[in-house]
């Protein structure tokens, strides 16, 4: 953060402060989605380094968290005027830069070197999983019958499901898994765990984003019922 104007240490970190928790943000005029005010949460902020007028601050946030109007309306506070000179993104979700940022290069000596010996250790290590982006998503694991209905877009009924885990919120993102740890789909709750729980039929989870293709499972359902499975 490049401060327009001399500002104390103290001054500087006691309104950096303000900004951890809820706040509400516009996002800037050069933006990919709709400019009006949202909430979004800002989980820390914590100052690295004050060097004159240069801030150099580390920021946990939720997605969709526009850091350069974050920072702009810091500087809003302070009085001074604040523009973002420069922004490192050191982690997202699961994904960490100290464990998994490899560069384009790592990805093709990574082939070369299957192509050569066939051993795919070091290719394992830079290609992932799909199912690694899920890993802090509320997971519900639903019976190999209810799958491919599913990946045709039809929500989830709570006889179709197995387990799930116990921390998930009404409204809250869920992630969709067959029995064997496969992602089906990205959803959005319904019921809460003890609702869920509490109900032998109803709907769980509403589709939102199919990510299985179709047919990778028997298809156990039928088109004409237009039931979810």
């Amino acid at each position: 953060m490049q401060l327009h104007e001399d500002i104390p240490a103290s001054r500087v970190e006691s309104v950096l402060g303000e900004f951890a928790g809820e706040i509400y943000q516009k996002p800037p005029l050069r933006a990919s989605v709709k400019r009006e005010i949202r909430k979004r949460r800002i989980y820390s902020i914590n100052i690295l380094e004050i060097d004159g007028r240069r801030v150099l601050f580390k920021v946990g946030c939720q997605a969709g968290t526009y850091v350069r109007k974050l920072v702009s309306d810091i500087g809003e506070v302070l009085g001074s005027g604040a523009h973002m000179s420069e922004l490192r993104r050191t982690r997202a979700g699961p994904f960490t830069e100290e464990k998994s940022l490899y560069t384009l290069y790592d990805l093709l000596n990574a082939y070369a070197a299957f192509k050569e010996t066939k051993d795919e250790t070091l290719l394992k290590e830079i290609v992932k999983p799909m199912e690694e982006a899920f890993k802090y998503i509320p997971k519900i694991y639903v019976r190999d019958s209810a799958v491919d209905a599913i990946c045709h877009g039809a929500d989830l009924a709570i006889p179709g499901i197995v387990k799930l885990d116990s921390h998930m919120a009404e409204k809250a993102p869920v992630a969709v898994f067959t029995l064997k740890g496969e992602i089906v789909a990205l959803a959005k709750a319904l019921l809460s765990t003890e609702q869920i729980m509490d109900q032998e039929k109803g709907l769980a989870a509403k589709t939102v984003r199919v990510i299985m293709p179709p047919e990778t499972y028997p298809r156990m359902w039928r088109s004409k019922t237009s039931k979810p499975l």
